[in-house]
């Protein structure tokens, strides 16, 4: 099967998911129970895709400018800075220690 055809595939499944989410009854989704765990797998799904863009490259650990990105980011959010501020110092953060080290 050629890749476009697994894309095509993945696509219709992704699709038939999410068509799928009208079907759950309304009250299910509104149980105490439900939103925690709802809001709980949000949070560690979005943590485990931000440590894996910062530590990940390929197959690979890799420790570089991405590793003071995300320990500036953080540091921000610590200080309880405006999120534009964050996002700031986030991306200023590699480009001056890719700077330094040059």
């Amino acid at each position: 099967m050629s890749v476009w055809a697994w894309i095509l595939l993945a696509s219709v499944a992704a699709y038939a998911i999410k068509l799928s989410g009208y079907l759950v009854p309304a009250r299910w989704l509104q149980a105490p129970r439900m939103r925690r765990v709802a809001g709980t797998l949000t949070i560690g799904l979005l943590a485990s895709l931000t440590a894996m863009n910062a530590f990940a490259s390929g197959q690979a650990l890799a420790f570089d400018a991405r590793v003071a990105a995300f320990a500036a980011a953080a540091l921000a959010l610590l200080l309880r800075m405006p999120f534009l501020v964050v996002v700031l110092v986030g991306a200023a953060a590699p480009a001056l220690l890719r700077a330094w080290l040059q």
